[in-house]
Formats: structure tokens, C-alpha cells, sequence
């Protein structure tokens, strides 16, 4: 800070314990305490992160000044944490600025018969504050979109598993809506489980996807031509009635692409393309089903 530095390093360093006992005072006044020991830490880390940055004679008008670096550093380690912890961004902000009302007290109590010096003072605390406060909501939404994205990217993966369903024959069950990212998440996994297994086939099951329109169809061939680039085949299942009325009117062209009506079709199929032969055998409790080689 350019001017009355040295009150707020005094207030910060000197009193330093009053201040913090009045900033947790203050948090647990207004419902933002999360557990004493925790808050020690945290009031404690941030109140040496701006104490030294008082120091260096941070700008208060530019919080992205090298003084204020460790500031930033322990903000964003925070709002990282209560993002994950489920806060919002207005209780990390909160957190900040519940410690003007210490610092306030603090420098009325410097600058008693110094009207001039505490209005600069205080506009200073309040800049640097408010600018601290608008960093930690800049940070926590960072932090949610990663938190968001990975998670994401979770429920993708559960969603598309690839199942064996028999030596040399792949399945991946599609629910939900086909876009370009799940798309290339299901082309990855997909070959990879090609590679591991030396599969042959690979059959794409659609009917959990609620619709299919020229982007699908085009997702979908995608996929089938990366699968063929590995040596192997694919079949497209769950071709329901609606869904081969709209392939038609839309005039996509699946020319070569095997499809099937359900999945137990699929499969079949299948096992009859790597050398099985499914036959009934003797009825018995529950029933059976004999699978021979060709």
C-alpha cells in the first residue's frame, strides 16, 4: 500500500491476534464459521498472505501486482477447497469480507482525531478487500467448472461401457443423448478394448438413445470406420421402427453397415460370424442354451 502502510502492517502484525479473533467473531456471527480449527488455519495463512503483501507496498489498485502473489495463491487454495466442499461463491466471498469490519475497528482506533488519514486508510482496506473478494468468486467458479467437468467426464464413462459379451465379440450399450465428445469417449474406449482383447466384433447397441438425426448417424459411422481401420467389423443394433423411418427420410445412407432390431439379435449374429452355432438343448430347470463351434 503507498500511504499509512505502517498502521495496517502495525494492526496486522502488533494486534494481529485481536483481528483474527474478531474476524472469526465476525464469520461465526454471520453463519460462515466451519469449524474452529479450520478457520485458525485459514484466517490465520491469509492474514500473513496480506501482511506481507502490505510489506512489499502491494497497489491496492492492482491486485495482480507480484506483492499480492501469496494472496492469490492462499485464495485460490481456499476457494478450490469449499468449491469441492459444496460452498458457494458467495460464502467464499463472504469469508473475505467479513474481515473488513476488524480492520475498520482497528485503524478508527489509530486514527481517532486523524480524520484524513482514516478515510484514506480505510478506502485502501476496502479496496484491497473487495478486490480479494472478487478473486475468490473468480477462482470458485474455476474451480466449480473443473469440479463440473470431471465429473462429467465420469458419468460418461460409466454410461458407455464396453461389455465382452463372448470370445471375439464387443458390446457398447449407447443411452442418452450422442454428441462429438461422447462420441470420441466411446471411439477411445472402444478400439482400446479391441486392442486388449483381439476382438473381432464390436456391436453398437442404440436403443437407449432416444433419437437419431443426421449428426448421430454421422457420430455413428464414425465409429464403425474406426473400427474397421483396427480389422474388426461392427454391428449396429436397436434400430427401432421409428428410428429406421427417420434414417430413411433423411436419407442417410448405412449401405455396408450390418444393423439389427435388439441386441439378442446382434449377438446371434455374431456368434455365428466367429464359428458358434446356438442351439436349444434338453429342457431342464430354468432351461439351457448349447453353444458349440461351427
Amino acid at each position: 500500500m503507498k500511504q499509512n502502510s505502517a498502521a495496517v502492517e502495525e494492526l496486522l502484525s502488533v494486534h494481529r491476534d485481536q483481528v483474527l479473533a474478531e474476524w472469526q467473531a465476525e464469520l461465526t456471527a454471520g453463519g460462515g464459521g466451519r469449524g474452529l480449527s479450520s478457520e485458525i488455519r485459514e484466517t490465520g495463512e491469509l492474514l500473513n498472505a496480506i501482511l506481507g503483501g502490505v510489506r512489499a507496498n502491494g497497489s491496492t489498485e492492482n491486485f495482480d501486482d507480484a506483492a499480492w502473489s501469496n494472496v492469490r495463491g492462499v485464495l485460490a487454495q481456499l476457494s478450490a477447497s469449499r468449491a469441492a466442499q459444496g460452498s458457494t461463491a458467495a460464502d467464499t466471498s463472504r469469508f473475505v469480507l467479513a474481515l473488513k469490519k476488524p480492520l475498520f475497528a482497528g485503524l478508527q482506533r489509530k486514527f481517532a482525531s486523524d480524520a484524513a488519514a482514516l478515510g484514506e486508510s480505510t478506502w485502501e482496506v476496502s479496496s484491497l478487500l473487495d478486490n480479494m473478494a472478487q478473486y475468490t468468486v473468480t477462482t470458485y467458479q474455476r474451480s466449480r467448472e473443473e469440479i463440473i467437468g470431471r465429473q462429467q467426464q465420469e458419468l460418461l464413462e460409466l454410461s458407455t461401457p464396453v461389455v465382452k459379451l463372448w470370445d471375439g465379440v464387443l458390446a457398447v450399450p449407447m443411452i442418452g443423448t450422442l454428441d462429438s465428445g461422447r462420441t470420441q469417449l466411446v471411439m477411445e474406449a472402444l478400439l482400446q478394448r479391441i486392442v486388449e482383447t483381439g476382438s473381432a466384433l464390436a456391436i453398437i447397441d442404440i436403443t437407449g438413445v432416444p433419437t437419431v438425426d443426421t449428426l448421430v448417424a454421422q457420430h455413428l459411422l464414425k465409429t464403425v470406420t474406426a473400427i474397421r481401420l483396427m480389422g474388426a467389423d461392427a454391428i449396429i443394433s436397436g434400430i427401432r421402427p421409428q428410428i429406421a423411418q427417420t434414417i430413411v427420410h433423411l436419407g442417410i445412407d448405412l449401405e455396408g453397415i450390418t444393423t439389427k432390431a435388439t441386441l439378442a439379435d446382434a449377438l446371434s449374429l455374431a456368434l455365428k460370424r466367429t464359428g458358434f452355432v446356438v442351439t436349444k438343448g434338453r429342457p431342464v430347470a430354468g432351461g439351457t442354451l448349447g453353444l458349440g463351434a461351427a
